[in-house]
């Protein structure tokens, strides 16, 4: 059973951007020849130690029964400073699930040698364009019963190697956090896959650039190319709380990508995707900008089996800026979101902020919406299937909005009810939604740990 952590005689709890350090001291009583009082002795101001730091006690979800702690436990040989994907890796690995800190210096990026390094011997890009253009191909048959030396054979070969080199599986009891404001990892896929008890904060963490997306001329009428990798994905994972992290496109945003057969070349998957009966997730202060498929809780109307009773996750004080959709997506999942600022930029294409999917139970208030002119706050709720939700103390632009009742007015088709069936108990605050662009948006993010 995991407990706060007493370390050099400082117990840290942090509640938000602040931490509370409460030094255990004690005093001296000495024969004085003199009369006069004597200068109590001062406790030494404690250094600050982030992988030493605890989610608190009643922030969200992650805090629910055993709470949150992490590799705050780890012991001198388990605290790691990595400077490499390999060196990141191998900390990883050490030791098992004994509890574990690993520090990020600087900037890691397991794809610095660029897509060529992964290739499969044989494999030609413009030889796939050519053989599978729907001209040549058409669009009724996938790709999937091509052989091993056919141009998608060896797509499938490259992206395998690619999947090897950039995915990082995060063990039990590990705190991963970023040194400074400059640390962050480029182009990898943490993987926090059927263990508990996991911290990832103060990180700057560029999504994943798919090197090999599959062209399937059968998805949708017109064929779509489609990509893996999730910059982080929480599989079947208890306990995990991420924090003051900056999730984003970085330098390959969406605009950036080339079209093939008329489709848009994607090569991002999903930011922060929690799946497959992950349970009791925390997910506050991040900022989360520039990409399409932001977040997945639950990836599949058919999970019921895993996911009936779990995907339990709190989002609050998050930044969400220039995301296109699912921010987030839930199925089955109790997902609590507040005091989250979502802010819509004239630039992006917008789909919508919530979406309301099978079996979930989404409670979503006190949040703040920065629409600009010809977006309506209908678009902030998108219905996927019948579900209850609800959506209380919202404001946009200023204003308090019903999104249910605006939603339903707008688009009749897709009318949803109000009612999520429960209710949030693990907040340790609630600010006004009022002033949430001001709090949320000054202190979201990695670098911004105060």
């Amino acid at each position: 059973m995991r407990t706060r952590i007493w370390h050099a005689h400082v117990m840290t709890s942090v509640v938000g951007c602040t931490a509370l350090v409460l030094a255990a001291t004690g005093t001296v009583a000495h024969a004085q020849p003199q009369a006069q009082p004597q200068a109590q002795p001062q406790a030494q101001p404690q250094a600050r130690d982030l992988g030493r730091e605890t989610l608190a006690v009643g922030d969200g979800w992650g805090s629910e029964g055993a709470g949150t702690t992490g590799g705050a436990a780890a012991i001198g040989e388990q605290v790691h400073t990595v400077a490499t994907w390999a060196e990141f890796k191998a900390a990883l690995k050490a030791g098992g699930d004994a509890p574990k800190i690993v520090k990020v210096k600087g900037v890691i990026d397991p794809v610095a040698e660029g897509c060529a390094s992964f290739q499969a011997p044989g494999y030609d890009f413009a030889a796939y364009l050519e053989k599978y253009s729907p001209e040549t191909w058409g669009l009724d048959t996938d790709l999937s019963g091509e052989p091993a030396d056919s141009p998608e054979g060896l797509r499938a070969a490259s992206a395998a190697n690619q999947d090897t080199a950039i995915k990082a599986n995060v063990p039990a009891n590990t705190t991963i956090v970023g040194v400074g404001k400059g640390a962050g990892i480029r182009g990898g896929s943490l993987q926090i896959k059927g263990v508990d008890n996991v911290i990832l904060r103060n990180l700057t963490i560029e999504a994943p650039l798919d090197c090999f997306p599959q062209w399937d001329p059968t998805d949708t009428d017109t064929g779509a190319w489609n990509s893996e990798y999730d910059a982080v994905v929480v599989y079947g994972s208890t306990h995990v709380w991420v924090d003051h992290n900056t999730l984003t496109d970085g330098r390959y945003p969406d605009s950036t990508l080339p079209t093939y057969f008329g489709r848009t070349y994607q090569q991002h998957d999903g930011l922060l995707d929690v799946v497959r009966g992950a349970n009791h997730v925390t997910v506050s202060w991040n900022a989360v900008e520039n990409h399409d498929k932001t977040m997945l809780i639950g990836n599949s109307d058919s999970a019921g089996a895993t996911d009936t009773g779990k995907l339990k996750v709190t989002l609050h004080h998050n930044k969400f800026e220039g995301t296109v959709e699912r921010a987030p997506r839930v199925r089955f999942g109790q997902v609590d979101s507040y005091n989250n600022h979502f802010v819509v930029t004239e630039e992006q294409s917008y789909g919508y902020t919530f979406g309301v999917g099978a079996s979930s139970q989404l409670y979503a208030s006190d949040n703040a919406f920065s629409l600009p002119a010809g977006v309506s706050a209908a678009k902030t709720l998108k219905k996927w299937s019948e579900a209850p939700l609800t959506a209380e103390n919202n404001y946009v632009n200023g204003r308090r909005t019903d999104l249910i009742a605006v939603h339903n007015a707008e688009i009749p088709a897709e009318t949803l009810r109000s009612g999520a069936g429960w209710k949030p108990t693990l907040r340790t605050r609630v600010d006004s939604p009022r002033a949430v662009p001001g709090i949320v948006d000054g202190r979201a993010g990695a670098g911004k740990v105060c």
